[in-house]
C-alpha cells in the first residue's frame, strides 16, 4: 500500500464513513495555520456527547458479594505475602519466570484502560459501588491522546500546526509545563517510562498520519478529522486482532465476534464498564509485569519502580528503544512479559509515594494489597462463582496455593487461572471471557467505533507483513532503521 492512496482506501478515508463523522462546523483561525475542525473526545458530533460521568455495572447482577476479611486481603498482598514474587525467585530457573509474549504487551493494556476507566474514589471505599462514576467514557476512542481536541486542548497541539501534536523539544519527551507536569491527555500516562512512550507513539502516529493525508492532497481542513478517525479506527483494530488474541487467545475472540457477548453486550449509546472487568480481570497486567527491564540493548536491568516512575521530564539516559519491549521487524526478539501466577514483582508491593501518594498505612504501598481491597469494597463475586456460572471448572486448592475461607477474590482466581489453565501465558476461561466480551463489546455499542459503523472494515495503513498489528503502528513514528528515535 502506497501513503498517497491512503485517503482513497474504504475506511476512516472513504466518503461514506467520514461523511457520517464530520459536521459542517466552520474552521477556526489558530496560528498560522487552519485550525481541525472541534468534534472533542468522539468521532460523532460534539453536541451528541453523554455529558457528566460514565457508569459502572455489574457482568454478573446475580451472584453475591465475596466479602472476605480485610486482614487476610492485607496479609495476601504485603511483602512476603501470596503475592509477592520475590520469595520464589531464587526456585526459578533463567528464564522460567518469562512468558510467551513481549513486555510491552501489558502495558498497552494499561493504556487500553486508561482510555476506557477512571475511577477517582477513595481505595478503601466509603462509596457505594452502585454510585461509582467513570471519569472517561466507555469507548476505544483515545480519548486519553485527543482529550477535547485542538480547541478544547489547545496546549496539546502545534500551535503553528494545530492538526498535529506538539512533541517535547527534541522529541523524546512530551511538552512539559515550567513545574515538569507532562502536557498531555491523561496524566496516567506519565506515571512511569513505559505509559509514556506508548502515549509518545500514538502522537508520532498521529503526526505521521497528518503527513501521509497530506501527501495524499486531503483538504487542510479535514485533515485532523481524518487523522483521528484513522489513528482510532487502527488501534481499535489492534486491540481486537492483535492484542485480544495473544491476551485471550484467538479461538475465543472468533466466537464473540461471530455470536456476540453471552453477558455483556449493551445496546448502541448504553455502554458502561463492568467492575468485574475494571476492578479485577483487567488488573491481570500487574502480574505481568517483569522484576527489572532493559532499556537499550546491552543496557543494565532495572526495576520499573523507582527507576523508571515518572511525573518528570526523561533524561535522554533514560529513554526506552521499543523493540526492547515489543518485538520490531529487523530487530531481535524483545524481553518478555512475566509468567502470569498470581506473584507481583517487588517493585509493585512497595510502589514509590509518587505512584501512591501519602497513605494511612505502608500496606497500601503494595498494589496486591490495593487490588485485593478494590475488588471487595465494590463487592465483588468469588473466581469459584464466576466459574460456576460460566460452566468452566473452578481451581483446585492446591491449585489456588492459598486457603480462602469463603471463596476466592476474582482478582487473584483470575492470576491463578491464568497459571493454571493459560500455562502462564494468557488469561483462562473466566478472565478470557470477560476481557473479550468487554472490550468488544465497548466497541459494538460505541456508534463511532469500525465495529460498529463498519464491522468489515480491514486497515489501510502501512503493514510490514499480511496484517497490520502493533508493530506497524509502532513503525509508523520511528526514522527507518530506527526503533527509538522520532520521525
Amino acid at each position: 500500500m502506497t501513503a498517497g492512496r491512503l485517503p482513497n482506501q474504504a475506511g476512516p478515508g472513504d466518503t461514506g464513513a467520514y461523511a457520517r463523522q464530520v459536521s459542517g462546523a466552520p474552521a477556526h483561525a489558530h496560528g498560522s495555520r487552519v485550525a481541525a475542525r472541534d468534534h472533542c473526545l468522539s468521532m460523532a458530533r460534539a453536541v451528541d456527547r453523554p455529558t457528566g460521568a460514565a457508569r459502572y455495572g455489574r457482568m454478573f447482577p446475580g451472584l453475591a458479594p465475596l466479602g472476605t476479611d480485610p486482614q487476610l486481603l492485607v496479609r495476601a498482598g504485603v511483602d512476603g505475602g501470596v503475592c509477592d514474587a520475590t520469595a520464589v525467585l531464587d526456585r526459578l530457573d533463567p528464564g522460567r519466570d518469562d512468558a510467551a509474549e513481549a513486555a510491552g504487551w501489558p502495558f498497552f493494556g494499561q493504556l487500553i484502560a486508561h482510555d476506557i476507566t477512571a475511577d477517582r474514589s477513595p481505595i478503601m471505599g466509603g462509596v457505594d459501588p452502585e454510585a461509582l462514576r467513570n471519569a472517561r467514557a466507555p469507548k476505544l476512542n483515545l480519548e486519553m491522546v485527543y482529550s477535547d481536541g485542538p480547541i478544547g486542548s489547545p496546549y496539546l497541539f502545534d500551535v503553528h500546526d494545530p492538526a498535529k501534536f506538539l512533541l517535547g523539544p527534541d522529541g523524546g519527551d512530551v511538552p512539559r509545563n515550567q513545574q515538569g507536569v507532562a502536557l498531555i491527555g491523561d496524566p496516567r500516562n506519565d506515571s512511569h517510562l513505559f505509559a509514556l512512550s506508548l502515549h509518545m507513539a500514538l502522537l508520532r502516529a498521529h503526526n505521521r498520519i497528518v503527513d501521509l493525508l497530506r501527501e495524499a492532497g486531503t483538504a487542510e481542513v479535514d485533515v485532523f478529522d481524518k487523522a483521528r478517525i484513522t489513528l482510532t479506527w487502527h488501534y481499535q483494530w489492534i486491540v481486537v486482532h492483535d492484542f485480544l488474541p495473544r491476551l485471550v487467545g484467538t479461538e475465543l475472540v472468533e466466537q464473540v465476534l461471530a455470536e456476540g457477548g453471552r453477558w455483556f453486550a449493551p445496546p448502541v449509546g448504553q455502554a458502561y464498564i463492568p467492575l468485574e472487568f475494571a476492578d479485577a480481570a483487567f488488573r491481570y497486567g500487574h502480574g505481568q509485569i517483569r522484576h527489572t527491564y532493559r532499556l537499550v540493548d546491552g543496557g543494565p536491568a532495572v526495576p520499573l519502580f523507582p527507576d523508571l516512575v515518572g511525573f518528570g521530564p526523561v533524561p535522554a539516559d533514560r529513554r526506552l528503544d521499543l523493540a526492547q519491549v515489543f518485538d520490531l521487524p529487523g530487530h531481535p526478539p524483545a524481553q518478555r512479559a512475566k509468567r502470569l501466577d498470581g506473584r507481583l514483582a517487588a517493585s509493585l508491593i512497595g510502589l514509590p509515594e509518587q505512584v501512591t501518594g501519602a497513605v494511612d498505612t505502608a500496606a497500601y504501598r503494595s498494589l496486591a494489597v490495593r487490588d485485593l481491597l478494590r475488588g471487595d469494597t465494590t463487592a465483588l463475586p468469588s473466581g469459584e462463582a464466576v466459574a460456576r456460572l460460566l460452566g468452566v471448572d473452578p481451581l483446585t486448592s492446591d491449585e489456588l496455593e492459598q486457603s480462602w475461607p469463603d471463596g476466592t477474590p476474582l482478582w487473584f482466581y483470575i492470576l491463578k487461572e491464568a497459571e493454571h489453565r493459560g500455562d502462564g501465558d494468557r488469561l483462562g476461561p473466566v478472565g478470557g471471557r470477560i476481557v473479550a466480551e468487554v472490550l468488544i463489546g465497548l466497541q459494538r455499542a460505541d456508534a463511532a467505533s469500525h465495529l460498529s459503523l463498519e464491522p468489515d472494515w480491514q486497515p489501510i495503513l502501512p503493514a510490514a507483513g499480511a496484517k497490520f498489528g502493533m508493530a506497524d503502528l509502532l513503525a509508523l513514528g520511528l526514522t527507518p532503521g530506527s526503533a527509538d528515535r522520532p520521525a
